[in-house]
């Protein structure tokens, strides 16, 4: 067992025996471990190598504390480093999905993570700056000030179906507030794990950011040591199982979760440009997208047929019939594919209608066809599990207030998109429910806005980051008071019957 000269030692160890018997390798989406593809092999970490890093990172830190310039120059230099190598990026990042659409990888993996290093620079000497804040006349003339202090070592756990942008958003968030980072990526994409772990080392220095590789064993590890802070992205059952091992520690979580995240399309929204916007939030990435549109509540059920036709007209003019699918990514292995044709196959046993959107679909490519699913019930797999694939289940419903009840029977989302031209109604919706985050009348695009705190609540996460969110998330709001050589407070102390008129003054 490894030893941790920390002082949670006894507290560690332990967490990391209960979370390797705990934390399989699940990531999102639910597949068990699978082996990399290509014959790819990668470098694992051992575990017993785990501790020792983090406390060389750590006595890194406390010897040197990233101030102002060493934190923007962190920011420039891997905002360089990214953007010269994002064509080897997007190579990479098709290595392991066997095929993925080399724009949605500059536009998700690049473009994403670009605009938030620059948001964080723009911004980070403001976000520095100790902030007045009043004492009152009861403890005048003393001062007060909240100072953003780094906290230490931050651990990120990235998953697989962003690997660039998952991992270095919060890293890069971490960097900004002042921390070291120790990043564990998904094993399911090992070439990204290289690259990453290649781009790191150009622009850090190891004891400042470094990178575990590795499967379950060193996945359960890395959850259980005592981070100052812990970022984990992935599926509500593996974050389960992360808070629980982080718990022995009470390790401070950013849990950015799943579930099913639902559209709500009502009788006044367009048909077409509902399945357009629907279209690009769901089928971006072969559907694997954490905030896609899971399932859609169309309000009017006069508008079904009109609305799958619209879907069927979306991906023949995107993709055409998916023999020469350029820009349609693939899915990340074996093990998710199979998952995503049971669902199919369990919607057609219990007799609901499952409608293909174009004939090409490919084990051997693992080219999954996009495919509808009309009016399942809630007993059916695809409307129990968060999808991650290009499913997209579809129920008619009576009223918005059915659709807001169905919404609220079910656990909180992390996005939620309301399509209505008419005001009032969005804003029902907005009041009666409670999601991660929302777009009106578009799906996704929430994610990208640096001022919008991106999070979930409850199932679907804990926590926030993106911009300031983030910032603060990885820093500790420091409280701290500066009382001048002569104060009040001085008087306040026994006898109290010398100072009671004072007393009765304070206290008026």
């Amino acid at each position: 067992m490894t030893t941790f000269p920390h002082a949670a030692t006894t507290a560690a160890n332990a967490a990391i025996t209960a979370a390797n018997a705990a934390i399989t390798a699940t990531t999102a989406g639910g597949e068990p471990a699978a082996p990399p593809p290509g014959g790819h092999t990668l470098r694992d970490t051992q575990v017993a190598d785990l501790a020792p890093t983090l406390e060389r990172l750590r006595q890194a830190w406390q010897a040197r504390k990233p101030d102002y310039a060493q934190r923007r120059d962190d920011l420039r230099r891997l905002r360089d480093a990214l953007k010269r190598r994002l064509p080897e990026m997007a190579d990479t990042v098709a290595a392991d999905f066997g095929h993925r659409s080399r724009h949605e990888s500059l536009i998700a993996d690049g473009m994403t993570v670009l605009n938030e290093i620059d948001h964080l620079a723009s911004h980070l000497r403001r976000w520095m700056k100790p902030k007045r804040v009043g004492v009152g006349w009861r403890f005048w003339p003393a001062r007060a000030e909240v100072r953003q202090a780094p906290v230490g070592v931050v651990g990120v756990i990235s998953p697989w179906n962003y690997p660039v942008n998952l991992a270095l958003i919060p890293l890069a968030t971490a960097i900004a507030a002042g921390n070291h980072v120790y990043l564990k990526p998904s094993e399911h994409t090992p070439h990204t794990t290289e690259f990453l772990r290649s781009l790191l080392a150009e622009v850090f220095p190891l004891e400042r950011v470094t990178v575990a590789a590795g499967g379950a064993d060193v996945a359960a590890a890395f959850a259980a040591l005592p981070f100052d802070h812990l970022v984990f992205t992935g599926s509500t059952a593996v974050g389960r199982k992360v808070m629980a091992a982080a718990a022995p520690n009470l390790t401070p979580l950013t849990l950015e979760l799943g579930g099913k995240s639902p559209a709500i399309v009502c009788d006044d929204y367009p048909v077409e440009q509902a399945a357009a916007r629907l279209a690009t939030g769901k089928w971006f990435n072969g559907g694997q997208t954490c905030i896609a549109p899971d399932y859609v509540l169309l309000v009017g059920r006069s508008r079904r047929d009109a609305l799958v036709q619209a879907l069927r007209e979306q991906v023949a003019a995107r993709y055409g019939d998916l023999s020469d699918a350029g820009d349609y990514t693939r899915i990340i292995n074996d093990g998710q594919f199979a998952r995503l044709d049971s669902y199919l196959d369990d919607a057609r046993l219990r007799g609901y209608e499952v409608i293909p959107l174009a004939a090409a679909h490919d084990r051997a490519q693992r080219l999954f066809a996009p495919a509808l699913v009309l009016e399942p019930g809630d007993e059916a797999k695809v409307m129990q599990d968060e999808i991650f694939g290009p499913i997209l289940p579809i129920r008619t419903v009576g009223s918005l207030d059915e659709a807001l009840a169905y919404v609220n029977a079910h656990d909180r989302p992390l996005a939620l998109y309301p399509f209505s031209h008419d005001r009032d109604r969005v804003e029902k919706i907005l009041q009666k429910t409670l999601a991660g985050g929302v777009t009106v009348n578009d799906t996704v695009l929430h994610f990208g806005i640096n001022a919008l705190p991106f999070g979930g609540v409850g199932p679907s996460g804990m926590g926030a980051y993106h911009g300031r969110a983030g910032f603060d998330a990885m820093s500790k709001a420091l409280p701290v008071l500066w009382q001048p050589r002569r104060a009040g407070s001085d008087l306040l102390k026994p006898p109290y019957s010398k100072v009671a008129r004072f007393i009765d003054f304070i206290i008026r």
